[in-house]
């Protein structure tokens, strides 16, 4: 292939693809909005399954340097019950398929595998437009333009690539998150330390949640999910850390101390992520020179899934490219058959097996009844 593949957006799915494009010998070049890989937080840990997000690693080439950033201990997992009791305590006994890294380590562990120059920092896509066979330009912030052969969005949610492909958008699920951190957690925050445990721990009730995780050092990094209209959250000024943490707190009133202390006691401001999915089994006609990937092909609601499928999308398109080095439409195709499916089927098991946080079934015991189905 003569002209480097264009991918926009260096997430998790955009650097994987790249990485095993390279690994085939394949050039690629990968433009990013931030302006530096430490432009901004990354977020917590993920879970890489053995299924699909290892998978992409292992077609990467970096399943070793994964392993140097694992965190040990991490898979344990703890279910409560609004009232602090401890329904289901399952340590690490290090046989899980689903180790646990930082985000950002394993950003970082992507982009030191590409050769230099290979993502370009501080490109801000503002638009794209088809040019006719199977060539897009694509108009950078600055006002620079470029023109490719094979784009690839990999730009996320809001992609300003997907409009060349689908005018789907994406639309608010009925749940927030609101993230806070606790910091040197088993000294300064013992009972809610305690409540966490070694791993992740989840405390679900209808219409909200808690659920936090123990991540590298001694933190804990919460995410309090509430089934409200975006007009209920935009009355609470988060400009006033104080006020919105309190009101936020009132919500789960009755709640064991140790738990609502995990928002109480946050050492940060807290910060509103909204859900926002696209349509399920979002799909769209071959449209030659351009494809999606991770979220900005099926953004879903947080499942445990979207990093893993989007490295995964990352991993496969970068094999179906090599596999048809003389016919891009071919490997499109091809990749685009089993992305849909994979999605889909991600999308059925939360959908068909997994209850909302609004259900009455967000239980605790209906968790553990649950994974106990599953064989978890």
């Amino acid at each position: 292939m003569q002209a480097p593949v264009t991918i926009i957006g260096a997430g998790l799915g955009g650097l994987t693809l790249a990485r095993v494009l390279h690994v085939h010998g394949i050039p690629a070049t990968v433009y990013e909005a931030e302006a530096s890989p430490s432009a901004r937080a990354q977020g917590g840990m993920l879970d890489i399954h053995d299924y699909n997000g290892q998978l992409a690693l292992h077609a990467a080439g970096l399943m070793d340097e994964f392993r140097a950033i694992v965190l040990e201990g991490r898979e344990a997992m703890r279910v409560l019950d609004p009232d602090g009791t401890v329904l289901l305590d399952k340590e690490d006994d290090g046989t899980g398929g689903r180790p646990e890294a930082m985000r950002g380590e394993l950003r970082q562990m992507l982009i030191d595998s590409l050769p230099a120059g290979t993502v370009r920092w501080g490109h801000k896509v503002s638009s794209t437009r088809a040019l006719g066979d199977g060539r897009h330009e694509i108009t950078f912030a600055d006002g620079t333009t470029l023109v490719t052969s094979l784009l690839v969005g990999a730009d996320g949610a809001w992609s300003r690539v997907r409009p060349l492909l689908s005018d789907a958008t994406p639309t608010y699920t009925g749940t927030s998150f609101v993230e806070t951190y606790l910091y040197e957690a088993d000294t300064r925050h013992p009972a809610a330390a305690k409540a966490v445990g070694g791993g992740m721990m989840i405390a679900p009730s209808p219409g909200r949640e808690i659920f936090a995780h123990r991540e590298s050092g001694d933190t804990l990094h919460m995410y309090v999910a509430l089934a409200k209209p975006l007009d209920w959250f935009a009355a609470i000024d988060f400009t006033d850390a104080a006020a919105a943490i309190a009101r936020i707190a009132a919500e789960f009133e009755g709640w064991a101390p140790e738990l609502t202390g995990l928002i109480t006691d946050s050492d940060t401001a807290p910060v509103l992520r909204s859900v926002h999915a696209l349509p399920a089994g979002h799909r769209w006609d071959r449209v030659p020179g351009v494809t999606l990937l991770g979220d900005a092909a099926h953004l879903a609601a947080p499942n445990g899934e979207g990093a893993n499928l989007a490295m995964l999308d990352g991993a496969e398109l970068g094999k179906a490219i090599a596999a048809h080095p003389d016919d891009t439409e071919a490997a499109l195709a091809e990749y685009e058959q089993a992305m849909f499916s994979r999605s889909a089927e991600a999308a059925a098991f939360e959908g068909g097996e997994m209850p909302g946080i609004d259900s009455e079934a967000n239980t605790a015991r209906d968790l553990i009844a649950m994974f106990t189905q599953k064989g978890e």
